[in-house]
């Protein structure tokens, strides 16, 4: 089985610049994506074969994810928890015979980090979210997560430091997610490889390779040996980001 998780910032924009070409090449069996930007009935585009679920944001134009599957889930949920993480369309919950599948767009903390004590409760709640779904069954939880969580996963980690997405604070909060029962599938595959996911706009970035790993594919610790690739398409254009996949024997 193959996934992908691909922060497209903007699904109509990136529909203009080879997504349903990248989705044929592909061919994965799901497909994530975040910040979508759009309502249900704006996403018009011919994808035979894929059942679809849009989680758009009260505020048109923000945020938004979406699933993408061949299968068709026993059940499907959108967003979780209390009312204050109920607006913004970030979560999406698929369930599959035998594990659930959480599609994930993590809160940014924002410029000045005025967003960051926010982002501390939205992690302790979901990691109490995915804890809940892993004791049913194992959880496969993927999406621009906004965290690079270590050192090698930013090109310039000491500049960066007091960042949002890589303050001590949120890479701690990935750090205990890791320590719950849960894997992170790209590193635990490739311990010592340098690649990433995101890349501003700014700066020459992507051309200069200056990123982040920032979307990831977090698994229960039980569905590792089934884990036969972690890869990052760094060679896929038309998003700030590249898509992830994920694939399962």
């Amino acid at each position: 089985m193959k996934l992908v998780s691909w922060n497209v910032n903007g699904l109509r924009a990136v529909l203009g610049k080879g997504f349903l070409d990248y989705v044929a090449a592909e061919n994965p069996d799901v497909i994530c994506l975040q910040e979508t930007k759009l309502q249900p009935e704006q996403a018009v585009f011919d994808l035979d074969g894929y059942h679809r679920f849009f989680n758009s944001a009260d505020k048109k134009g923000y945020s938004g994810t979406a699933i993408l599957t061949k299968e068709a889930p026993l059940s499907v949920t959108y967003d979780f928890g209390d009312d204050i993480h109920r607006h913004e369309g970030r979560i999406i919950t698929a369930e599959y015979p035998d594990f659930y599948l959480v599609c994930c767009y993590t809160p940014n903390s924002q410029d000045g980090l005025k967003r960051l004590d926010y982002r501390m409760q939205w992690e302790n709640d979901l990691r109490a979210y995915l804890k809940e779904l892993d004791a049913v069954k194992p959880v496969v939880y993927c999406g621009d997560l906004n965290v690079a969580h270590e050192e090698i996963d930013i090109k310039n980690p000491k500049t960066n430091r007091k960042n949002a997405g890589f303050t001590d604070e949120e890479r701690a909060k990935m750090t205990e997610l890791l320590s719950s029962g849960f894997a992170d599938t790209y590193r635990s595959l490739h311990p010592d490889r340098v690649e990433y996911s995101w890349w501003s706009y700014r700066f020459n970035a992507r051309a200069n390779n200056a990123g982040w790993r920032i979307d990831y594919f977090v698994v229960s610790e039980r569905l590792l040996p089934r884990v036969t690739e972690a890869a990052i398409r760094t060679e896929v254009m038309g998003s700030d980001h590249c898509p992830v996949v994920l694939e399962l024997e």
